[in-house]
C-alpha cells in the first residue's frame, strides 16, 4: 500500500493521479479520526454509482466535468466548483469528460 503524499510542499492537485482508461483511481491524501481528503481521476463515462454515507463531504472539481447526482437532481459541476454531498443523501458521480475531484468527508 502506498503511503499518502505528505503535501508540506506546494503540490498541484492535477499531479497527483493519471487517468487510466475505463476505470476510477483514488488516492488517500489525508486521513484520521475527523475526516478524510481524497483525490479521485475518472475516465470518461466513468462513474460511482448512488450511495449514501454517514458524514457530509464536499467534492471539488480538480479538472474536466461531471455530472452529480444529489437526491436523484442531476447537477453538472466543471473545474473550479464544488458541491456539498449531504450525510444521509443518496448521491452518485459520473464523468461526462474526463475528470479529476477532490472529496473532503468530514466526521466530527
Amino acid at each position: 500500500m502506498t503511503e499518502p503524499p505528505t503535501l508540506t510542499e506546494p503540490t498541484s492537485l492535477r499531479g497527483l493521479l493519471q487517468y487510466q482508461e475505463h476505470a476510477v483511481v483514488s488516492r488517500v491524501l489525508l486521513k484520521n479520526k475527523g475526516g478524510s481528503v481524497t483525490v479521485f481521476a475518472f475516465d470518461q463515462g466513468e462513474a460511482l454509482s448512488e450511495h449514501t454515507t454517514p458524514f457530509d463531504a464536499l467534492l471539488v472539481v480538480v479538472e474536466g466535468e461531471a455530472e452529480v447526482d444529489i437526491d436523484r437532481t442531476p447537477h453538472a459541476v466543471r473545474e473550479g466548483e464544488a458541491v456539498l454531498l449531504p450525510a444521509n443523501r443518496p448521491h452518485a458521480v459520473r464523468a461526462i469528460r474526463a475528470f479529476k475531484m477532490m472529496l473532503v468527508m468530514i466526521k466530527e
